[in-house]
């Protein structure tokens, strides 16, 4: 039998398979992790990739928006990065009181003040103001015009006045993006909530029916429609400067990437590929995966990203079993009323009429539940809402796997483990 361990929550389970029923551990490629992260940063700052360094970039006396990833992205680690970029500001003759950060929440709920400081770091969080972007304010927006494909670009409008922008973040696989990070705290981060549901609606398919848009996939960005309008309009903002991290599948810093904000981005997204693309030889009949604990786990909604990734690695027609304790299940709660419809069709109809990135992921979710059965390992409150997704909601492993062994139809079943769903894509050779 061959042992495993994977995240729930802040806790773990363990379970066993027979080895010779293993077909695929699908793990992120060993690579060793920055030592000293804050001069990892620094010499970033000093050597950006096709950008002057941020010392020189900036002048003294300018004003500068520095934007933030919200809470579902906390594992980015800023509070190890922004230190350093505010003390090249300062040294630069940027005083902490010109200096905003904006929590690019996109369309996600507001940050509290507790999650100020763990974004961000007790330090900054006492030193410098921090809001949260509100993309329903539209008297607090900029408009910068439409993009080729009619996308109309409304910024945050403390963003859009300052004399520089810098974005920060971290770069993993997306499932819609192709890639997280760079122009994506832009769109949606600090976009207006019009102009994140016009370019989100290039997640559908063309016609009524077609469900999700086969192009906007995780590691696609050529002929992502999303993706290459996304780009427009970061185009239309020209931030000044990024700072993204890669980490490493142990969710350490693999790697700091700073500087232009396509070049760079773009440098960052090679080394993604490099630790999170893996190539598998067949599909199982049964996918173990988890969504990598808190705070990645910490709704449904940020579970999708997983149960995308286990639907490359599993055959249709059978089982994926999914470790996510949400402790947050119904945020947020644009994302939780989609479950209100009784079939796929009658959701995307609602979704094309009123475009929401939320109803969106929870069209992916229906979508995965369509092609295996999934069983979610969640808390035992959660269960009414999780059988509204078309998920059999459990509470312990030894009961998922009981049940998935029966889904599946096949007598010695096949399985693939996946420690790290939310991050590692599974390639079919």
């Amino acid at each position: 039998m061959r042992k495993f361990t994977l995240k729930y929550g802040k806790e773990e389970m363990s379970f066993s398979i027979p080895s010779e029923q293993l077909l695929h551990e699908i793990v992120g490629k060993e690579y060793p992790p920055i030592s000293d992260i804050p001069g990892a940063v620094r010499q970033a700052l000093a050597k950006p990739i096709d950008a002057p360094p941020l010392a020189e970039l900036v002048r003294p006396g300018e004003t500068v928006a520095i934007a933030v990833s919200d809470i579902t992205r906390a594992w980015q680690q800023m509070p190890l990065v922004l230190p350093e970029v505010i003390a090249t500001l300062n040294k630069a003759g940027v005083p902490d009181s010109n200096i905003t950060i904006i929590i690019a929440v996109g369309g996600h709920r507001k940050n509290t003040e507790e999650e100020f400081v763990q974004l961000c770091g007790k330090e900054i969080y006492d030193r410098i103001k921090i809001v949260n972007h509100d993309a329903f304010d539209a008297d607090n927006m900029v408009y910068l015009g439409k993009t080729s494909t009619g996308t109309e670009v409304s910024i945050n409008k403390i963003a859009a006045d300052a004399d520089r922008l810098i974005l920060t973040g971290g770069i993993i696989y997306h499932y819609m993006a192709g890639f997280g990070g760079g122009r994506k705290s832009i769109i949606p981060g600090i976009s207006s909530i019009k102009t994140i549901r016009q370019n989100h609606l290039w997640g559908l398919g063309r016609e009524v029916g077609a469900g999700s848009n086969p192009n906007a996939a995780s590691r696609k960005t050529l002929g992502n429609e999303l993706h290459e309008d996304m780009m427009e309009i970061a185009g239309f903002v020209k931030p000044d400067f990024i700072v993204n991290m890669v980490p490493t599948p142990e969710g350490k810093f693999g790697g700091v990437f700073a500087g232009n904000w396509v070049s760079a981005w773009k440098e960052g997204c090679k080394l993604v590929d490099q630790l999170y693309g893996v190539e598998i030889d067949s599909l199982a009949d049964i996918v173990i995966t988890t969504a990598g604990g808190f705070p990645k786990d910490i709704n449904l909604y940020q579970t999708g990203k997983t149960m995308d990734n286990a639907y490359y690695a599993v055959k249709k027609g059978g089982v994926v079993v999914l470790l996510s304790e949400c402790a947050d299940i119904y945020e947020p709660e644009e994302f939780s009323r989609w479950f209100k419809y009784d079939d796929k069709v009658s959701m995307e109809k609602a979704l094309r009429a009123d475009f929401g990135i939320p109803g969106w992921v929870a069209l992916k979710e229906v979508e995965c539940s369509n092609h295996a059965t999934y069983i979610m390992i969640t808390r035992a409150e959660n269960a009414e809402f999780v059988r509204k997704t078309g998920m059999i909601p459990t509470t312990s492993i030894e009961e998922a796997l009981k049940i998935a062994r029966e889904k599946c139809g096949v007598a010695k079943p096949t399985y693939t483990v996946m420690p790290q769903g939310a991050n590692t894509l599974p390639i079919l050779r």
